[in-house]
């Protein structure tokens, strides 16, 4: 049966010394400046920022606080809040608040693919919207992650004997599945479907977005495994009985 599974896997700055057509050098963005700016105009009244001194104590503990928090938001899922940033890096919070907006205004200066937003109460980091096409041009067909031997496999197991127990899966197969049902879970292709009356363990289903992957109306199309299955399929089966 071929599978019609897939699924699940820098810009550099600009030169702010270069003059645009026509301009001159101090016609280009001083991208430094612009930062400084911002800096200086979320420092004042509130909590100062004294350079030197806090590249002197980023040399000697770790990351400064801009390394810092373009860590911490390039994994974030959601909005970050700077109360929230500010604990986790035991800053003040003006001074957060200060270095992501200057981290914001460097990253529009410098015209990178990607911006720092605050938004629903948090930062947060976003492609920029002239980049679009590109990324969904890249989510849509730049990048195809098939599914291995091993989940095809089970897969093939869940929807034939579906609703199923992953003891009974392990059976089938001859390996411990665990992992491989979790992954299936996780793309949409597989879900829970109850529990067994008897002993407990959780059956397994293959979802509406398995049927839509492989171009079916129902279970039903599914070709005849018949053909391929070895001739001592009762005496393996009554295996698979004792052994669940």
């Amino acid at each position: 049966m071929t599978s019609g599974f897939s699924d699940d896997e820098s810009d550099p700055a600009i030169n702010d010394d270069v003059p645009a057509d026509g301009g001159t050098v101090d016609d280009a963005i001083d991208a430094d400046a612009l930062v400084g700016d911002v800096i200086d105009e979320h420092t004042a009244g509130g909590d100062a920022i004294d350079a030197d001194a806090d590249a002197d104590a980023d040399a000697a503990d770790g990351p400064g606080v801009r390394a810092s928090l373009e860590a911490i938001l390039l994994v974030a899922d959601e909005p970050v809040p700077e109360v929230l940033l500010a604990q986790v890096l035991e800053r003040p919070r003006g001074e957060i608040d200060a270095a992501l907006r200057a981290l914001a205004a460097e990253y529009t200066a410098d015209g990178r693919g990607f911006d720092l937003r605050e938004i629903a109460g948090g930062w947060r980091f976003y492609t920029r919207e002239d980049c679009a096409p590109l990324v969904e041009r890249f989510v849509r067909d730049g990048q195809e992650v098939r599914l291995t031997q091993a989940a095809l496999e089970t897969l093939a197991v869940i929807a034939y004997r579906q609703p199923v127990s992953r003891a009974r899966v392990s059976a089938v197969r001859g390996v411990n599945c665990d992992g491989v049902i979790r992954t299936l879970v996780l793309r949409g292709l597989v879900e829970d479907s109850g529990t067994d009356q008897e002993t407990g363990a959780i059956l397994y289903r293959t979802t509406g977005y398995f049927l839509e992957r492989l171009g079916m109306a129902s279970l039903d199309e599914l070709p005849d495994l018949a053909p391929f299955l070895p001739e001592n399929i009762e005496d393996i089966e009554d295996n698979e009985r004792t052994r669940a």
